[in-house]
């Protein structure tokens, strides 16, 4: 681990060496400071934290502002890890303009990067706010934003049908100018041949071992999380004598490839 600050082309140059990218969902300055501390490439300020923080049952219920929150606050204890601050619900669907715009208040609240959710049906935007020098990270599989549209929870790409639209839309959001792609609950083959065929990194939750990375939630890994656990998560505070030595096997197994294992891909 080096002190210097990761970017977008550091992901490139990770990628292309085939150095593991390791991530983290968190929400405030303190974690923040840790996963720094303990080598995490980058976090997540996800909308997860509707679930985690607030204690709803989706994502649905979070809001802008609320994103703008903890988002400045991940920022003011992240240094060298790269802070990606999450569209919610309704905050970029309408159009390209209202994309940009929120995803601008992200990048303002020290956002190096900004997610959104969907493939076919968002390329258009994802070019429009790459365009005007705001990165974009794209979200296939399991969106939850979109959960009862999907029925729940459950892993997308398992028809060969429904692969193919998988795969036909990181084809497209690459081509839109995405700089990484997260893969949430894909079967491991589909994800495979998603990271091989395109030439941005992808990081799975439940895709698999054959991703350019790997994220979980850090209330998940630390088992503080009440709810139903997935079967992508994996307890690291199991034998740790802290935190910090947790979150230090998480990057630790990650780089080393050792998780996920095939008990925690599909």
């Amino acid at each position: 681990m080096t002190d210097t600050k990761v970017t977008i082309t550091t992901l490139a140059k990770m990628r292309e060496a085939g150095d593991r990218i390791t991530m983290l969902a968190c929400y405030d300055a303190s974690f923040a400071a840790l996963a720094d501390q303990c080598g995490v490439d980058q976090i997540l300020v996800g909308d997860s934290l509707g679930m985690v923080v607030q204690g709803h049952d989706s994502t649905l219920p979070v809001i802008m502002d609320e994103m703008v929150y903890h988002t400045r606050c991940v920022a003011a204890g992240a240094k060298r890890l790269m802070v990606v601050g999450d569209l919610p619900f309704a905050s970029y669907q309408v159009s390209p303009q209202q994309a940009y715009q929120n995803a601008a208040r992200l990048m303002a609240a020290g956002a190096a990067m900004v997610k959104l959710e969907g493939g076919a049906v968002m390329a258009d935007t994802v070019a429009f706010i790459v365009a005007r020098g705001i990165p974009v990270m794209g979200h296939l599989g399991l969106t939850p934003q979109s959960v009862h549209q999907l029925g729940g929870y459950r892993v997308q790409g398992k028809t060969e049908d429904s692969a193919r639209r998988l795969i036909d839309d990181a084809r497209l959001l690459e081509q839109a100018g995405a700089g990484a792609l997260v893969l949430e609950c894909v079967p491991a083959a589909v994800a495979r041949e998603i990271t091989g065929m395109i030439a941005i990194p992808t990081l799975g939750i439940g895709g698999g071992p054959h991703c350019s990375g790997q994220i979980l939630n850090l209330y998940d890994m630390l088992d503080v999380y009440p709810g139903k656990k997935a079967r992508f998560v994996k307890n690291f505070m199991a034998g740790a004598a802290s935190i910090q030595e947790a979150v230090s096997d998480f990057v630790k197994e990650v780089k080393a490839g050792t998780f996920p294992g095939p008990e925690h891909s599909f």
